[in-house]
């Protein structure tokens, strides 16, 4: 799989497959010493799954340096693609995702969009959140710096919404949503719009089930 991978890779001339990795461990070490752009993880792994070999790439990488994240799976509803998301990963794919996808993927994730496949890492966090119910707003302070628009421009985020998309509902520019967005990411002190969906499901800031605004 790896080997088609990368030939799938290698042939766009936008990108470069810098280096391998067979298990969690050896691909911490490849990222330290090639500091890449854009890691894609299979989530289950021999030695050291994916899930913990992001949350120690993550932790270790300074924030200018933190390659984006592309969580792998079979199952589109897996407890470890919502433990990816919350440990930082910039998203998730199927493994049987048509070459295209997975280039424009890429893309996405390495111009800090993050947020892939919306529709579907909405459905993955609410299914798992649901579970365990939503904690407290009040255990979640930074809450209360966001303002009544970004509280909002955070629900649509959470809803799958796109920057465009959010522009529309709100009958602003995207110039404006992108700047809200940019002070959510940096009142709450998240990384991405990713951590964005998570924290306001586990805060109950939209509850699983909730619908977009837009059509």
């Amino acid at each position: 799989m790896r080997a088609g991978f990368r030939m799938i890779l290698d042939a766009e001339a936008a990108m470069e497959v810098v280096g391998e990795a067979s298990d969690g461990r050896e691909a911490i070490d490849q990222v330290r010493s090639l500091r890449p752009d854009v890691v894609l993880m299979d989530i289950r792994m021999p030695e050291l799954d994916g899930l913990e070999a992001a949350r120690r790439i993550l932790a270790a990488t300074p924030e200018d340096e933190t390659p984006k994240i592309l969580m792998l799976t079979t199952f589109d509803l897996d407890e470890y693609v919502y433990e990816a998301l919350r440990a930082g990963a910039s998203g998730f794919m199927l493994k049987d995702t048509p070459p295209e996808q997975l280039v424009a993927a890429i893309h996405v994730i390495a111009q800090g969009e993050s947020l892939l496949s919306p529709s579907i890492t909405r459905r993955v966090i609410a299914e798992f959140v649901k579970g365990k119910g939503p904690r407290p707003q009040a255990q979640f302070p930074r809450l209360e710096d966001l303002t009544a628009r970004e509280l909002e421009v955070m629900k649509l985020i959470a809803r799958g919404l796109s920057n465009a998309e959010i522009a529309k509902t709100l009958y602003v520019s995207e110039t404006t949503v992108k700047t809200h967005v940019a002070r959510i990411l940096m009142k709450l002190g998240l990384r991405d719009r990713v951590q964005a969906v998570v924290l306001a499901y586990e805060a109950g800031v939209v509850q699983p089930g909730d619908h977009a605004a837009a059509t």
